[in-house]
């Protein structure tokens, strides 16, 4: 007579424990969060006289950008259309991300909003803030007395 012994608290543990691992195992981007929505990379850097924002919007048609800038904040803002390309169940996997996006930012009072230039080519949207001419550096001179 073989003894089988029973233990509820593995099978349910084993069971969770799988669960855990394949949740962990699926690729996460991190401009995606759990609701579906992305927000797309952006590189943000200063280059004396102006700030200069890289946003990387691949697949997006510059009609679909929309750049405006409200009380000090600039906003950026698209959205991605998803193109049927085959059947749902057809995909063995799906990890691009389609939809409405929106990412915004304080300008600084360096900036001078009012000559915000844009520029989209091959998916990047380059931004360029020019700094007034208050907040750019100046050599002054010193004079002997």
């Amino acid at each position: 007579m073989n003894l089988v012994v029973r233990d509820p608290f593995l099978r349910d543990f084993t069971g969770f424990a799988s669960r855990f691992n394949r949740f962990f195992d699926q690729p996460r981007e991190s401009n995606v969060d759990y609701l579906g929505a992305w927000n797309p990379a952006v590189d943000i850097f200063d280059k004396g006289g102006e700030v200069v924002i890289h946003a990387e919007l691949p697949g997006i048609k510059k009609e679909d950008i929309d750049v405006h800038v409200e009380n000090n904040v600039l906003t950026i803002r698209g959205k991605k259309e998803r193109k049927e390309e085959a059947k749902e169940e057809g995909y063995y996997r799906t990890e691009r991300v389609y939809g409405s996006f929106s990412r915004s930012f304080s300008l600084a009072s360096s900036v001078d909003a009012t000559k915000i230039g844009a520029e989209y080519k091959d998916g990047v949207l380059t931004l360029s803030l020019p700094k007034s001419d208050e907040a750019k550096p100046r050599q002054i001179d010193v004079k002997v007395a």
